[in-house]
Parts: structure tokens; sequence; C-alpha cells
């Protein structure tokens, strides 16, 4: 979960993140390259005038400053095309979940269990405990299982939505009459918070996600109480 010290992206729990946090820190380096030669240059340029003799009608120097950005950009783009397609690969879901939108909550659906579908609400912060999470927490979290590869539909009921989490590598809006997928494996057990990324009304910073990830043997347990409840 994100705090107010956190100055750079949250820690993985999936290896989607983990691959997204890579490229980040790949990306990151090469602009700080840039900037240091750049800076450089510019600098140079500032206490030393006589450098501009050997910019004015250099051949050697446009082909260096034409070359060298085209070669930064393919090590930018290859990974990143990587990514692209790594994100949008909808591998065998053991597991389908799906959320649906609404001003301002969201609802789960368990469309692989009979009559699992419950609504999830921010628990206020008069109503809370010394346990929780303000405008993070909500009254019936989406339970799913830890090493699982899980499948995501997102809709909404009303207006445009976004069901995020940013420890999970997971953003996909939630149109309303479109079904949009995701998926995921979660590889550690925890709580991972999120919230509505669309500006969808009054609300909007009201509606958080909060999956939980336990072990198998819990889920099936939590599913089985679910269904005699």
């Amino acid at each position: 979960m994100a705090t107010w010290a956190n100055l750079s992206l949250q820690d993985s729990a999936s290896p989607l993140m983990e691959q997204l946090t890579f490229f980040h820190d790949h990306a990151m380096l090469i602009l700080i390259m840039i900037t240091a030669l750049v800076s450089y240059l510019l600098s140079t340029l500032f206490f030393n005038l006589n450098i501009n003799r050997y910019l004015l009608e250099g051949q050697m120097i446009e082909i260096i400053w034409t070359i060298l950005p085209a070669i930064t950009l393919i090590f930018i783009a290859l990974p990143s095309l990587r990514l692209l397609y790594l994100l949008d690969e909808i591998n065998d879901p053991a597991i389908t979940l799906k959320a649906i939108g609404h001003q301002w909550y969201w609802s789960y659906e368990y469309s692989d269990f009979l009559q699992i579908e419950f609504d999830s609400y921010m628990i206020p912060y008069n109503e809370m405990g010394p346990e929780g999470f303000r405008l993070l927490d909500v009254d019936n979290r989406a339970v799913m299982p830890m090493n699982t590869q899980i499948r995501v539909l997102v809709t909404a009921a009303d207006v445009l939505h976004s069901w995020t989490i940013p420890s999970l590598g997971v953003k996909i809006d939630a149109t309303p009459g479109r079904l949009n997928q995701t998926s995921f494996l979660l590889n550690r057990p925890g709580l991972f918070f999120g919230q509505c990324s669309e500006i969808c009304g009054a609300n909007h910073s009201f509606m958080p996600i909060v999956v939980e990830s336990v072990p198998i043997n819990t889920f099936i347990s939590w599913v089985t109480s679910l269904n005699e409840a």
C-alpha cells in the first residue's frame, strides 16, 4: 500500500508488476543518462563560447545527434512492445472474477461458483476500527487465491469507472455496455488496495478496491462458507 513517504512504485505482488517495475527502472536509467549528457553540453556551451564553431556546418555532429536518439528509442521501444504483449496475453484462467462499477461502489460476481455475488462499499471513518485503512478499506473484500491465474471481467452499470490496483499492475476501464478483461497472478498473500481511476462523479474518491490474496485452501473454505450461507 502506498504511504506518504513513497517516492517510487509500490512493491509488486504479481509477475506483470515486476516486469513493469523493471521497465520503469530501465527507462529511468536512459532518461538520467540523457539528462546528464544534455546538461553537460548546455553548461559547456554556456561557459565556453568558442565551442560554437564546431556546431556550425558540422556534418559529423549532425550524424551523431540523429543516430544517437534513434538508437536510444530502439532501446526503449523493444522492451516496451514485449511488455505490451505480455499485458494483453490471457492465459488459461482458473478463476474468473467479474467487477461491476457503480456510483459509487463496486460489486463482484464469482461466475465459476453458484450464488456468490456481493457489493463492496468503503467503510466510513467513524465506523472503522483501529486496524482499518482510512478511505481504502471496504466491508467486503474480493478474496482471491494466490499462485492461480485469475481473469477479471470489468464493466460498469452507469458511467465510466476504472478498476485499478497498482501493486498488481492492473488498470482497466469499466465501460457501460461493454466487457473488458485482464488477468493477473498473485504471487504472495496480503491485502492489495486500489481506487477507481476514472473521474466518475462527486464520490469518485470514495470507491476503493481491496483484493485479499489467500492460500488456495483458505479460498476454498471461504467459497464453501458463502455457498452454505
